[in-house]
């Protein structure tokens, strides 16, 4: 789950982490207040949505004075922000954040995050802050730095001053990274965090850091633990199927292919789409049933996939070993029926009585195509949408 800027920024408030003064306007009006509130004639506005290169998308503008601030929040607030991280329709802009200016001295990057293979939350840092980490990580590996953390001692003094040394701070500036640090530290550990990132971290003209921008994504599965991450959640900015996946406990992701996909397991999941692509295909979704599903989930998991326009085909790959196949089978008959299904189904069943599911789903009368094996299976659906 990802927070907005704004609500990054008031979480770095809270663990003493320095950042502009501003805050969130979800109306025209707000914004107006906001920027009587910081003084001056000149702010910046930041459109809020959960996707990176905002500034290259035009969501990012100086404005002077209050007609123009009017005339951009007005243009921002309902509107649809497209960047490179976002699809062709972009992200509703329901709410900006109206910031005072601030003077950049020096740019750099600073992120917190899990690092798999050690298992260990990593800082990484770089003196090319405002650019893409992955494109310096492509041009310019060895400008950056990273420290793992190890957690039975935590965040050590000498690690912080090994990136400001790095990164090239001084003086006063190198007990400011270690503050900010051990804030992004604190705040990782305290709400389950995924990442946390600072791009960038600045120099300002007075020779201080601050983050002029922040971004934090929350471990989904913590937020039963994390009541308030949970209420910052904006549903908005993400995927509806995903939003009613996760309702139903079903874990779906969308895709760009026309081959629909439900199969019970992640790792057969995988495989499932690998195979499709092999046959040719693109599969449409990610969709993990789970071991233990019901006929009640396989209905609604179908009403997930048809929901998706390019779907033209589906491919039911399911192994019963917690479920059993019969289950399934009258889990697949109830949705076809249910929905009134125009599409093709091709349905692989192995597993606790196999049998007795195939016979179901023959008995159906229903226009559902068997397939004996995985290869089987993801060739039938692929020839079927030609």
């Amino acid at each position: 789950m990802n927070l907005h800027e704004h609500q990054a920024k008031a979480l770095f408030r809270e663990f003493s982490i320095p950042v502009p003064e501003g805050d969130a306007a979800f109306t025209v009006a707000e914004a107006v207040s906001i920027a009587n509130l910081l003084g001056g004639d000149k702010w910046i506005v930041k459109a809020q949505v959960h996707a990176g290169g905002r500034g290259k998308g035009g969501g990012v503008k100086i404005v002077s004075g209050t007609s123009e601030l009017k005339d951009t929040v007005g243009a921002y607030l309902g509107s649809r922000l497209v960047t490179h991280q976002t699809d062709s329709e972009g992200l509703p802009i329901n709410r900006v954040l109206v910031e005072a200016l601030s003077e950049i001295e020096r740019e750099i990057y600073l992120s917190a995050l899990i690092d798999r293979a050690s298992r260990r939350i990593v800082f990484m840092a770089s003196s090319e802050g405002g650019m893409d980490i992955e494109e310096v990580a492509a041009s310019q590996p060895e400008k950056i730095l990273r420290v793992e953390i190890d957690p039975t001692v935590g965040l050590q003094a000498y690690q912080t001053r090994q990136l400001a040394f790095g990164l090239g701070l001084e003086g006063q500036q190198i007990k400011q990274l270690g503050q900010i640090m051990n804030g992004l530290y604190r705040i990782f550990n305290t709400h389950d965090g995924s990442l946390i990132e600072i791009n960038p971290l600045i120099i300002t003209g007075e020779g201080n850091l601050m983050a002029l921008d922040g971004k934090i994504g929350i471990d989904s599965n913590s937020l039963y633990r994390q009541p308030k991450m949970k209420d910052l959640r904006d549903d908005s900015q993400e995927n509806e199927r995903e939003l009613i996946a996760d309702a139903h406990g079903l874990n779906y992701v969308s895709l760009d292919g026309n081959i629909g996909c439900m199969v019970n397991g992640a790792g057969l999941a995988m495989a499932t789409m690998d195979e499709i692509k092999l046959q040719g295909g693109e599969p449409a979704n990610f969709l993990d049933v789970g071991g233990g599903t019901t006929a009640e989930k396989v209905a609604e998991a179908f009403k997930l996939i048809v929901s998706d326009q390019n779907v033209k085909a589906i491919l039911v790959n399911i192994f019963g070993g917690i479920v059993r196949c019969d289950l399934i089978a009258d889990g697949i008959v109830q949705a076809v029926r249910e929905i009134g299904l125009s599409i093709p189904v091709v349905v692989r069943l192995e597993g606790t009585k196999v049998d007795e599911g195939k016979q179901k789903l023959a008995d159906s009368g229903l226009d559902i195509i068997s397939a004996s094996n995985l290869e089987d299976g993801a060739k039938k659906a692929v020839a079927l949408i030609g």
